[in-house]
Protein backbone atom coordinates (compact mmCIF):
# COMPACT_ATOMS: atom_id res chain seq x y z
CA UNK A 1 0.00 0.00 0.00
CA UNK A 2 1.65 3.39 -1.16
CA UNK A 3 1.12 6.45 0.83
CA UNK A 4 0.28 9.86 -0.16
CA UNK A 5 2.04 12.79 1.71
CA UNK A 6 -0.26 16.13 1.82
CA UNK A 7 3.02 18.75 1.26
CA UNK A 8 3.12 22.30 0.59
CA UNK A 9 6.39 22.75 -2.45
CA UNK A 10 8.39 25.55 0.19
CA UNK A 11 7.72 22.83 2.63
CA UNK A 12 10.93 21.03 1.70
CA UNK A 13 11.83 20.36 5.19
CA UNK A 14 9.39 18.25 6.39
CA UNK A 15 9.06 16.29 2.94
CA UNK A 16 12.69 15.41 3.41
CA UNK A 17 11.39 14.27 6.75
CA UNK A 18 8.67 12.47 5.53
CA UNK A 19 10.78 10.80 2.14
CA UNK A 20 13.40 9.63 5.14
CA UNK A 21 10.50 8.38 7.21
CA UNK A 22 9.02 5.85 4.71
CA UNK A 23 12.27 5.10 3.05
CA UNK A 24 13.23 3.61 6.41
CA UNK A 25 9.79 2.05 6.33
CA UNK A 26 9.87 0.65 3.20
CA UNK A 27 6.25 2.06 2.28
CA UNK A 28 6.27 3.55 -1.25
CA UNK A 29 4.89 7.31 -1.86
CA UNK A 30 3.89 9.47 -3.76
CA UNK A 31 3.37 13.59 -3.28
CA UNK A 32 0.55 15.26 -2.94
CA UNK A 33 0.70 19.44 -3.70
CA UNK A 34 -1.22 20.94 -0.94
CA UNK A 35 -3.57 24.19 -1.32
CA UNK A 36 -2.65 27.59 -0.27
CA UNK A 37 -4.86 30.21 0.35
CA UNK A 38 -3.79 31.64 -2.91
CA UNK A 39 -4.76 28.20 -4.75
CA UNK A 40 -8.16 27.26 -3.02
CA UNK A 41 -10.87 26.28 -5.57
CA UNK A 42 -13.08 27.41 -4.95
CA UNK A 43 -11.43 30.81 -3.96
CA UNK A 44 -11.78 31.71 -0.27
CA UNK A 45 -14.25 34.68 -0.99
CA UNK A 46 -16.51 31.97 -2.35
CA UNK A 47 -20.08 31.03 -0.22
CA UNK A 48 -19.41 27.84 -0.07
CA UNK A 49 -16.51 28.30 2.34
CA UNK A 50 -19.35 29.80 4.89
CA UNK A 51 -20.69 26.52 4.96
CA UNK A 52 -19.53 24.70 8.37
CA UNK A 53 -19.69 25.88 11.72
CA UNK A 54 -17.68 28.98 12.48
CA UNK A 55 -15.42 31.13 9.67
CA UNK A 56 -12.60 29.21 8.65
CA UNK A 57 -9.06 30.62 8.35
CA UNK A 58 -7.56 30.85 4.91
CA UNK A 59 -4.97 27.95 5.69
CA UNK A 60 -8.00 25.86 7.07
CA UNK A 61 -9.62 26.17 3.95
CA UNK A 62 -6.48 25.33 2.25
CA UNK A 63 -5.90 21.91 4.50
CA UNK A 64 -9.19 20.86 4.30
CA UNK A 65 -9.00 21.35 -0.03
CA UNK A 66 -5.82 19.16 0.81
CA UNK A 67 -7.41 16.62 1.85
CA UNK A 68 -9.83 16.54 -1.16
CA UNK A 69 -7.51 16.46 -3.41
CA UNK A 70 -6.31 13.45 -1.56
CA UNK A 71 -9.48 11.86 -1.41
CA UNK A 72 -9.51 12.45 -5.51
CA UNK A 73 -6.67 10.88 -6.02
CA UNK A 74 -7.74 7.35 -3.80
CA UNK A 75 -10.87 7.41 -5.97
CA UNK A 76 -9.06 7.92 -9.21
CA UNK A 77 -6.71 5.44 -8.58
CA UNK A 78 -9.45 3.20 -6.37
CA UNK A 79 -7.29 1.28 -4.31
CA UNK A 80 -6.69 2.53 -1.07
CA UNK A 81 -4.00 4.78 0.33
CA UNK A 82 -2.14 5.67 3.40
CA UNK A 83 -2.73 9.32 3.48
CA UNK A 84 -0.08 11.67 5.45
CA UNK A 85 0.21 15.50 6.58
CA UNK A 86 3.75 16.08 6.37
CA UNK A 87 4.38 16.41 9.90
CA UNK A 88 2.79 12.59 10.72
CA UNK A 89 5.76 10.86 12.73
CA UNK A 90 5.04 7.25 12.20
CA UNK A 91 5.96 4.08 14.27
CA UNK A 92 7.54 0.95 13.83
CA UNK A 93 4.48 -1.23 13.56
CA UNK A 94 3.12 0.64 10.44
CA UNK A 95 4.66 -1.64 7.39
CA UNK A 96 3.34 -4.74 9.48
CA UNK A 97 -0.62 -2.87 9.68
CA UNK A 98 -0.51 -1.94 6.18
CA UNK A 99 0.05 -5.06 5.13
CA UNK A 100 -2.27 -7.08 6.61
CA UNK A 101 -5.36 -4.09 5.85
CA UNK A 102 -4.82 -4.82 1.82
CA UNK A 103 -6.41 -7.55 2.62
CA UNK A 104 -9.61 -6.19 4.59
CA UNK A 105 -12.36 -5.87 2.91
CA UNK A 106 -14.74 -4.79 5.35
CA UNK A 107 -12.94 -1.27 6.74
CA UNK A 108 -13.24 1.98 4.66
CA UNK A 109 -11.28 4.29 7.02
CA UNK A 110 -8.22 3.21 9.61
CA UNK A 111 -6.80 5.87 11.60
CA UNK A 112 -3.36 5.09 13.10
CA UNK A 113 -3.10 8.66 14.87
CA UNK A 114 -3.42 9.43 18.39
CA UNK A 115 -3.85 13.20 19.69
CA UNK A 116 -4.28 12.67 23.75
CA UNK A 117 -8.03 13.13 23.39
CA UNK A 118 -10.73 10.33 24.24
CA UNK A 119 -11.92 8.42 21.57
CA UNK A 120 -15.06 6.02 22.01
CA UNK A 121 -13.76 2.87 20.07
CA UNK A 122 -15.51 -1.14 20.53
CA UNK A 123 -14.80 -3.11 23.61
CA UNK A 124 -13.72 -5.98 21.71
CA UNK A 125 -10.93 -6.12 19.44
CA UNK A 126 -10.81 -7.10 15.55
CA UNK A 127 -10.41 -10.77 15.61
CA UNK A 128 -7.21 -10.74 13.89
CA UNK A 129 -5.96 -7.13 13.40
CA UNK A 130 -4.81 -4.81 16.14
CA UNK A 131 -7.84 -2.54 15.17
CA UNK A 132 -10.95 -1.08 17.22
CA UNK A 133 -14.09 -0.20 15.82
CA UNK A 134 -14.33 3.17 16.00
CA UNK A 135 -17.82 4.72 16.80
CA UNK A 136 -16.33 8.20 17.47
CA UNK A 137 -13.59 10.44 17.20
CA UNK A 138 -12.50 14.02 17.71
CA UNK A 139 -9.81 15.32 16.54
CA UNK A 140 -6.74 14.13 14.09
CA UNK A 141 -6.49 13.87 10.32
CA UNK A 142 -2.72 13.32 10.15
CA UNK A 143 -2.49 9.48 9.19
CA UNK A 144 -5.21 7.58 8.28
CA UNK A 145 -5.80 4.50 5.41
CA UNK A 146 -8.72 5.54 3.16
CA UNK A 147 -10.20 2.78 1.36
CA UNK A 148 -12.32 4.45 -2.25
CA UNK A 149 -15.94 3.56 -0.89
CA UNK A 150 -15.01 6.03 1.86
CA UNK A 151 -13.30 8.63 -0.71
CA UNK A 152 -16.50 8.67 -2.67
CA UNK A 153 -18.90 9.43 0.47
CA UNK A 154 -16.48 12.17 1.49
CA UNK A 155 -16.30 14.01 -1.18
CA UNK A 156 -20.11 13.88 -1.80
CA UNK A 157 -20.31 15.07 2.15
CA UNK A 158 -18.31 18.07 0.96
CA UNK A 159 -19.82 18.71 -2.20
CA UNK A 160 -22.15 21.39 -0.89
CA UNK A 161 -20.17 22.67 2.37
CA UNK A 162 -16.26 21.95 3.96
CA UNK A 163 -15.29 22.11 7.04
CA UNK A 164 -12.05 21.71 9.36
CA UNK A 165 -10.43 18.17 7.44
CA UNK A 166 -10.45 16.46 11.17
CA UNK A 167 -13.80 17.47 11.96
CA UNK A 168 -15.10 16.33 8.62
CA UNK A 169 -13.55 12.79 9.24
CA UNK A 170 -15.09 12.47 12.56
CA UNK A 171 -18.50 13.62 11.82
CA UNK A 172 -18.66 10.72 8.95
CA UNK A 173 -20.45 8.24 10.54
CA UNK A 174 -21.61 6.56 7.63
CA UNK A 175 -18.07 4.94 7.17
CA UNK A 176 -16.90 2.19 8.34
CA UNK A 177 -14.37 3.04 10.28
CA UNK A 178 -11.42 1.92 12.78
CA UNK A 179 -8.78 2.78 14.90
CA UNK A 180 -5.54 1.57 15.62
CA UNK A 181 -4.89 -0.14 18.98
CA UNK A 182 -2.54 0.81 20.17
CA UNK A 183 -2.14 4.09 18.08
CA UNK A 184 0.83 3.72 15.29
CA UNK A 185 1.24 7.65 14.60
CA UNK A 186 1.42 11.20 15.90
CA UNK A 187 1.47 15.02 15.03
CA UNK A 188 5.59 16.52 15.35
CA UNK A 189 3.97 18.73 18.00
CA UNK A 190 2.81 15.52 20.04
CA UNK A 191 5.87 14.39 20.36
CA UNK A 192 7.17 15.97 23.65
CA UNK A 193 3.50 14.72 25.05
CA UNK A 194 4.69 11.47 24.18
CA UNK A 195 7.89 11.66 25.47
CA UNK A 196 10.17 11.80 23.08
CA UNK A 197 11.81 14.68 20.88
CA UNK A 198 10.44 15.74 17.40
CA UNK A 199 12.67 14.70 14.71
CA UNK A 200 12.33 18.27 13.40
CA UNK A 201 11.45 21.47 14.35
CA UNK A 202 8.20 23.00 13.08
CA UNK A 203 5.55 25.47 13.13
CA UNK A 204 1.67 24.65 11.92
CA UNK A 205 0.51 27.23 9.09
CA UNK A 206 -2.80 27.49 10.91
CA UNK A 207 -1.61 28.65 14.04
CA UNK A 208 0.29 31.01 12.55
CA UNK A 209 -2.80 32.65 11.10
CA UNK A 210 -4.88 35.25 13.13
CA UNK A 211 -8.16 33.78 13.41
CA UNK A 212 -11.35 35.42 11.39
CA UNK A 213 -12.43 38.93 13.01
CA UNK A 214 -15.92 38.04 11.65
CA UNK A 215 -18.74 35.97 14.25
CA UNK A 216 -20.49 32.87 13.19
CA UNK A 217 -23.99 33.68 11.64
CA UNK A 218 -26.63 32.13 12.73
CA UNK A 219 -27.07 29.13 10.15
CA UNK A 220 -23.27 28.46 11.04
CA UNK A 221 -24.21 28.84 15.03
CA UNK A 222 -27.25 26.38 14.34
CA UNK A 223 -24.91 24.01 12.35
CA UNK A 224 -22.74 23.90 15.23
CA UNK A 225 -25.18 22.88 17.68
CA UNK A 226 -26.96 20.51 15.29
CA UNK A 227 -23.05 18.97 14.91
CA UNK A 228 -23.07 18.55 18.70
CA UNK A 229 -26.13 17.21 19.34
CA UNK A 230 -25.26 14.52 16.61
CA UNK A 231 -22.16 13.76 18.63
CA UNK A 232 -24.16 13.41 21.65
CA UNK A 233 -26.56 10.61 19.75
CA UNK A 234 -23.73 8.44 18.68
CA UNK A 235 -22.37 8.41 22.40
CA UNK A 236 -26.18 7.28 23.08
CA UNK A 237 -25.86 4.84 20.36
CA UNK A 238 -22.42 3.16 21.73
CA UNK A 239 -22.55 3.84 25.47
CA UNK A 240 -21.07 0.60 26.23
CA UNK A 241 -18.07 1.61 24.20
CA UNK A 242 -15.04 1.98 25.57
CA UNK A 243 -14.26 5.92 25.95
CA UNK A 244 -10.92 6.19 26.02
CA UNK A 245 -7.33 7.73 25.00
CA UNK A 246 -5.61 5.65 22.68
CA UNK A 247 -1.85 4.93 23.75
CA UNK A 248 0.79 5.18 20.98
CA UNK A 249 3.04 2.12 20.75
CA UNK A 250 7.07 3.52 19.74
CA UNK A 251 8.20 0.15 19.65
Amino acid sequence: MKALIINIASETERFAFQTSQLDRLGIAYERVEASTPDTLIPPADDPYWSGWERPLRKTEMAAFASHRTAWARVVDANVPFLILEDDAVLMPGVPSLLAQLSDMAEAEYVTLETRGRRKRISASPHGELPLRRLWQDRTGAAAYVLWPSAARKLLSRVAAAPGLADAVLCAAYELNAWQAVPALACQLDRCSAEGFSPPIETQSAIGKEAKPTASPSIAQKLRRVAGQVRMGLRALAHSNAQNVVVPLKRD
